[in-house]
């Protein structure tokens, strides 16, 4: 690709920002090996790596949340010491975050002045919010309640935060991960937008077919060091995800057309409350998935998904009408563990609270949920060797980088932990596999080796249900796909029957809601 005339003139400037030999280093572990790239100005620069690459340290000493051993920093060509995230944006670096900051009682307006180091006035702050809203065409009312947002909009707050400091490197880290396609491509143009004017940007994500569209270079991080820096324009999304991982990608095999058996999870005129204290009310979800088969659901943070894992796996049961049946068997007054005795599985989307206890040990975590499945319990007692004998064979087949059983669920990375809860799960050999958002925050290898993992799981014959925002793994995965969307659950379509553009206007609720079906939906 033919460079552009900002290209050309970048290398007469110094970098923006440059990175030297910064080593960081934690008990038992080299985070930061010697890490050194750059950034020009108005440079769209991806940083890609593995889960436990060293991508999340590295940005934390960028913007002064950690400080690097060994090494040096340089801004605009002057060494600099970043002692804090205060004196990163005095510096000109502005971070938006995966996870919003945000109170979702206050306005539009308030939570920003909240996230600001020195606010002005509100009337003048209610000015410069307005003219970066219609600078960057980003529609939002300021005195909109945040509650009332969508995702896509709740971002568009951080990003008009982070603009009003007049950054000169912008951080997003993983932007697009709860956001539909078209809300991606409203992003990518304020991003280029923001590019064209001279700020900097450093992009993490382990999407790489955004990756390819938006980024003009890239570095890869493997085991804390960079191990190759490329144009991402020049690449494929294959190729990139090779040099992550050091090797071969291996490719995801369906069972296209394989032979479905009987339904094994049924739900009909399901109805729940919604989650306190701005949840989102499920109003007569109706849909059956059969052995064999993987049943998707598409839709955007905060449309009931939250509700209808609850709903499924037992843990709320208050208010909660309709009829769920396992194997032809109802199990709608039934709790957690019942439900799991009788072949149900479920993986919610919050991994460090939720679906593991942080300051467990591996093998602690794994008798939450694997206790009678894999008999880590017997008369009253745990069964401490078999717990860790069974978290160690999880830790070997889902290639999870830990010390070891003992090792604390907080000491792991995001991907890891995930690795470990899916693989806690589905080495149970559920029935019936609910989990929402598999592979959030994971990177290319390891989202493989789980959507492997749960293709093969089906093909023994269980029932899977997927809740994911992301479509390119619904689409790879799902034999049908169906929307949720205010908390009303669109007719399932044969994945062959559906584009990604269509689903994505459902997901925003594009002409309204999701249409709401007459009675359940059933499995053709």
């Amino acid at each position: 690709m033919a460079p552009t005339l900002k290209e050309i003139l970048r290398p007469a400037m110094p970098p923006r920002l440059e990175l030297s030999g910064i080593t960081k280093r934690f008990p038992g572990v080299v985070a930061n090996d010697g890490v050194g790239f750059s950034v020009a100005a108005g440079e769209i620069h991806a940083l890609l790596g593995e889960n436990g690459a060293g991508k999340s340290t590295l940005v934390k000493i960028i913007y002064g949340v950690q400080q690097a051993d060994e090494g040096e920093l340089r801004w605009n060509g002057a060494p600099v010491s970043i002692e804090s995230p205060r004196a990163a944006r005095r510096l000109g670096i502005a971070m938006v975050f995966q996870h919003f900051s945000l109170f979702e009682a206050m306005t539009v307006l308030e939570n920003i002045a909240l996230g600001m180091d020195d606010p002005p006035p509100q009337r003048e702050l209610e000015a410069a919010v307005r003219a970066v809203l219609d600078t960057y065409d980003l529609g939002l009312d300021p005195h909109r309640d945040v509650f009332t947002l969508s995702v896509g909009e709740r971002q568009r707050i951080e990003i008009v935060r982070a603009l009003l400091q007049n950054p000169k490197l912008l951080i997003m880290d993983e932007p697009t991960s709860v956001l539909t396609p078209q809300e991606v491509e409203q992003l990518f143009a304020t991003l280029r937008r923001i590019a064209a004017e001279g700020c900097s940007i450093l992009y993490i994500s382990h999407k790489l077919g955004e990756i390819q569209a938006l980024c003009e270079s890239a570095t890869i991080l493997r085991g804390g060091k960079v191990v190759a820096t490329c144009d991402p324009r020049s690449e494929t999304a294959r190729s990139m995800a090779e040099m992550m991982i050091g090797g071969s990608l291996k490719d995801v095999a369906r069972r296209d057309g394989a032979p479905v058996g009987p339904v094994r999870l049924a739900v009909d005129g399901l109805s729940a409350p919604g989650e306190p204290p701005f949840g989102t009310t499920l109003k007569d979800v109706g849909f059956s998935v059969r052995g064999g088969e993987i049943f998707g659901i598409a839709g955007v943070a905060g449309n009931g998904q939250n509700e209808l894992l609850l709903a499924l796996s037992g843990e709320r049961l208050e208010e909660v009408t309709g009829d769920i049946r396992i194997d032809e068997t109802c199990v709608c007054g039934l709790g957690v563990s019942a439900r799991r005795r009788r072949g149900l599985a479920a993986v919610p989307e919050e991994r460090n609270g939720h679906a593991a206890v942080p300051a467990l040990s591996l093998s602690e975590n794994a008798i939450l949920s694997a206790r009678t499945r894999k008999r880590l319990a017997a008369g009253g007692l745990l069964r401490l060797g078999a717990a860790k004998a069974y978290a160690s064979g999880v830790i070997e087949a889902f290639s999870v980088r830990a010390t070891g059983a003992a090792a604390k669920a907080r000491s792991l990375s995001g991907g890891n932990l995930q690795k470990f809860v899916m693989g806690r799960e589905i080495l149970q050999d559920p029935a019936v596999l609910v989990v929402s958002q598999p592979t959030w925050g994971v990177d290319a290898g390891a989202a493989g080796f789980i959507r492997q993992a749960m293709l093969d799981l089906a093909a023994r014959g269980a029932a899977i249900v997927v809740i994911s925002q992301d479509l390119d793994e619904l689409f790879e995965l799902a034999d049908r796909i169906a929307v949720i969307n205010d908390g009303h659950l669109s007719p399932a379509r044969p994945l062959a029957e559906v584009t990604v553009d269509e689903i994505g206007l459902l997901m925003g609720g594009i002409h309204g809601a999701a249409p709401r079906p007459a009675t359940s939906e059933r499995a053709a």
